[in-house]
């Protein structure tokens, strides 16, 4: 292949997000003759067949000169293709374990994973083993080197957090991975997570609207951003479950899904998730600082020792026979626990905010 042809992989910084990575990109040499661009890609890229390349065009993942490309879109001399993905590209070797899953669901086309709390959901950043994609590869019998051309261990259309616990939803083919990730791309995905706050909620019900970006002072933390070029859009509807006070329980609905987005957001009102440790949430927030107390809060935070937070629901429509369909993972015991500690504390008449 040319030089000015070669393809190279665009590897995003960011965590998952709601947005277009570039997975490839092709430069058309001056001598290609007029091609259709699913026949050129699927020549131009190793391992790549043409009916993925269709079905990426079909969902709008194949752009021709930065515009979205048809299946009888003709490339000529001196056009970029690229092809983009609403889910980073891997590049990193990902080896099977033989990890035991909980699976609430499986078919021919995608399973259901409820994650424990502690999980790593992808290797990198120094966790390359006992991640929920080595176990899935495992599981699946799929083994890839990191400079792998077919993406099919790109399978998670979605992550959550490693401290968070719940439900994710896997793609097992080609079709299923990308009507699932245009899913979560326009949002028609429901997600409903469970978290303990700290405070009493102002209201039942809310909206909280804010830009989400990285904060510059700290590169494992996100903030939020009055001006919308800092970051991206990030939509989060809760409700609230139960009080106690010092503290509430409350159920939050993702219109968008951006990184730790529920985490930043809580924190940004003034309400931090209970121990989380990044955002403000693993110190006393509310109450007297008596011994008495302290050593309560101490109990707690030994009993939910992650943030309390747990994605409980997850709804979508299923990529090959277009029914609705939806899962519900019952509270961790750690939650579960810490929620009982509170309602017998506050039963006894303390902890009334």
């Amino acid at each position: 292949m040319e030089e000015d042809s070669r393809i190279t992989a665009a590897v995003e910084e960011t965590d998952e997000e709601q947005g277009m990575f570039e997975h490839f990109r092709l430069n058309v040499d001056a001598g290609q003759a007029p091609l259709r661009v699913d026949k050129y890609i699927s020549t131009h890229i190793e391992s790549t067949s043409r009916h993925r390349v269709q079905l990426a065009i079909k969902e709008g993942y194949v752009l021709v000169n930065g515009k979205t490309a048809k299946a009888n879109t003709v490339i000529r001399p001196g056009d970029l293709v690229q092809f983009v993905m609403p889910y980073r590209r891997r590049g990193v070797e990902v080896l099977p374990e033989d990890i035991p899953l909980d699976i609430a669901y499986e078919d021919d086309d995608l399973l259901v994973v409820n994650k424990p709390a502690g999980m790593v959901v992808h290797p990198g950043h120094g966790h390359f083993s006992g991640t929920l994609i080595n176990a899935l590869s495992f599981h699946l019998g799929i083994t890839q080197g990191p400079d792998a051309e077919d993406e099919r261990m790109g399978i998670l259309v979605h992550r959550i957090d490693k401290d968070t616990s719940g439900l994710l939803l896997v793609a097992k083919n080609d079709e299923a991975q990308m009507k699932l990730a245009r899913q979560f791309y326009v949002h028609s995905i429901e997600r409903k997570y469970v978290a303990v706050v700290w405070g009493n909620m102002d209201g039942d019900e809310g909206t909280i609207e804010g830009t989400i970006g990285r904060d510059p002072n700290d590169r494992l933390r996100y903030r939020v951003y009055d001006d919308p070029e800092k970051g991206k859009h990030a939509v989060t509807h809760w409700k609230v479950l139960e009080r106690f006070g010092f503290m509430t329980v409350i159920e939050c609905r993702l219109e968008t899904g951006r990184t730790h987005q529920i985490r930043v957001h809580m924190s940004s009102i003034g309400h931090p998730l209970f121990n989380d440790q990044r955002y403000g949430g693993a110190e006393i927030r509310n109450g007297t600082v008596y011994a008495k107390y302290r050593q309560f809060i101490e109990n707690c935070f030994k009993i939910c020792p992650r943030q309390a937070l747990h994605a409980k629901t997850l709804g979508f429509a299923h990529p090959s026979t277009g029914k609705w369909m939806s899962f519900d993972s019952g509270i961790p015991d750690d939650m579960r626990s810490l929620i009982g500690k509170w309602r017998s504390y506050t039963a006894a008449g303390a902890g009334q905010g």
